[in-house]
């Protein structure tokens, strides 16, 4: 395999990436650091490297038989590299170009949401020349194109309206090519988030942040927010909200994991929040957190993902991707 051995003893050699451009680059550190120590743990051999934006060519010069990127946001696991690790002759971790394409833009994923019968809150884009906005309030506002509540504002009226879209457009001016969306708030809503692991659903995780919004802060650097899993639900609905996860990871193409996050309401309807192709591997995360509520202990579970690209294996030649420069 280009790039790789099989590394000492015969153990398989693993090429874990952390890093990347995106504004969760830190979240990556801490996840890939994890994935790293869990895969030694589990006895493959490890290389971990820390990138930018490497080419088809600086990434086939690093050693290791399967990749496991672990970069999180639009660069990382949203298509563009994807498309490089499309044209390597190595098995990797995560979906292929277009389900992560799909997945890291939120309206499309509302829309294979719609196709396949899943809850999901009325949206538009974001139109930057005009400041009304189109969905009764309360709203929230949110990139198209980010993940970690980046750049996320509660609207509970006009005035909240016209502050944050002031912000939007200071952001927009910022990040050229960042969109936004806006979105009917469930006000009250229970958070849940359902893993997938090769097709099937882990348990169901709620959360409840000791603060009035989930954000970043609260997701990977508070120690006050509150994980429950297997929560107490409404008879039949863990395996409905399970269903509805997998379905939709099937609609998108999602290929060996992923994390559904879902608002549950007052009336008990489940509406989709979004779609994660690489949930984190921190001590906070939730994927893994589900995983060992099955008994499948972080090194694992690492083991378990490179098995499965090793199982899909390699990317062939005639579906490459472009952008190999």
């Amino acid at each position: 395999m280009t790039g790789g051995t099989m590394g000492n003893h015969g153990k398989l050699s693993v090429l874990v990436l952390g890093g990347g451009p995106d504004a969760e680059r830190e979240v990556s550190l801490k996840s890939s650091a994890t994935v790293a120590a869990a895969l030694q743990e589990h006895g493959c051999v490890v290389h971990r490297q820390i990138v930018e934006k490497p080419s088809a060519r600086e990434l086939g010069a690093m050693p290791g038989d399967v990749v496991f990127p672990v970069l999180h946001g639009g660069w990382g696991e949203g298509g563009p590299l994807q498309d490089i690790l499309e044209q390597g002759l190595r098995p990797y971790v995560g979906c292929r170009p277009n389900a992560a394409r799909m997945a890291m833009d939120k309206m499309a994923t509302k829309l294979a949401a719609a196709r396949c019968g899943v809850l999901t809150a009325d949206a538009a884009v974001l139109n930057p020349r005009d400041s009304g906005c189109p969905i009764s309030f309360p709203v929230v506002i949110k990139p198209v194109h980010e993940g970690s509540s980046v750049g996320v504002h509660f609207c509970r009226d006009a005035g909240d309206y016209s502050i944050a879209f002031a912000k939007v457009l200071a952001d927009m001016h910022a990040h050229p090519g960042r969109l936004y969306m806006i979105e009917r708030a469930v006000l009250g809503a229970r958070e849940l988030t359902v893993g997938v692991l090769d097709g099937e659903a882990l348990p169901i995780i709620e959360i409840t942040a000791a603060v009035a919004f989930y954000d970043y802060e609260a997701k990977y650097n508070r120690n006050d927010t509150r994980y429950q899993v297997k929560p107490s639900l409404p008879a039949g609905l863990e395996l409905s909200i399970q269903d509805r996860a997998v379905r939709l990871a099937r609609e998108i193409g999602v290929r060996h994991l992923c994390r559904v996050d879902f608002l549950l309401d007052a009336q008990g309807s489940a509406w989709l929040l979004e779609l994660n192709t690489l949930p984190g591997f921190t001590d906070h995360s939730l994927f893994p957190m589900a995983a060992r509520a099955t008994g499948l202990e972080t090194p694992a579970l690492c083991g378990r993902l490179v098995d499965l690209a090793v199982r899909d294996g390699a990317p062939r030649r005639e579906h490459a991707a472009v952008g190999q420069q």
